[in-house]
């Protein structure tokens, strides 16, 4: 082994495993898909004939040792990151997103109806929050409420207000 070079050695034991472990998650994730779902991603054949044949395994070290195999196999696919994109949007219809979208939604029409006053509270909720652009924003919002014109300033607000919502939580 060179002295010299000891940035050469890749990465460590343990890194592999974090990694082998997230691969894992990613097959897991793709186990409780319908088959319609699954015929919706990017994945190989061998890929989609194991997550079928792991739906048939009830034992539970007999599945622990598939998924692992699975996740092995994901390690061997073209595109893990449109995989995991394309996993992402049917987690994408949670019931968590759901919650934050109607907490957004809250917030937009509150910052519309009362004013600065809402506006005030959620800075309080999200410090993180830039106050001048938020009240620009809302400001902006109840100016098109009040003239019934949908200038699109109020889903600016919706998405600078579900963009600070998901820092928080």
């Amino acid at each position: 082994m060179d002295s010299e070079h000891p940035d050469d050695l890749g990465p460590s034991k343990s890194q592999l495993k974090r990694e082998m472990h997230a691969l894992q998650d990613l097959g897991k994730r793709m186990l409780d898909l319908s088959d319609e779902q699954l015929d919706g991603l990017p994945v190989s054949e061998p890929l989609r004939a194991a997550i079928v044949e792991s739906r048939r395994i009830r034992q539970n070290e007999a599945r622990r040792r598939h998924l692992q195999y699975i996740g092995k196999i994901i390690r061997h696919e073209d595109d893990v990151e449109a995989l995991d994109r394309a996993l992402s949007a049917f987690d994408a219809g949670s019931a968590e997103h759901t919650r934050r979208h109607h907490l957004a939604e809250r917030w937009r029409d509150r910052m519309i109806t009362e004013g600065d006053a809402a506006v005030a509270e959620f800075i309080d909720y999200c410090p993180s929050a830039d106050v001048q652009h938020l009240r620009n924003l809302a400001r902006n919002a109840r100016r098109d409420a009040e003239k019934q014109k949908n200038t699109g300033h109020a889903r600016k607000l919706f998405r600078y207000l579900r963009e600070r919502i998901d820092e928080v939580e």
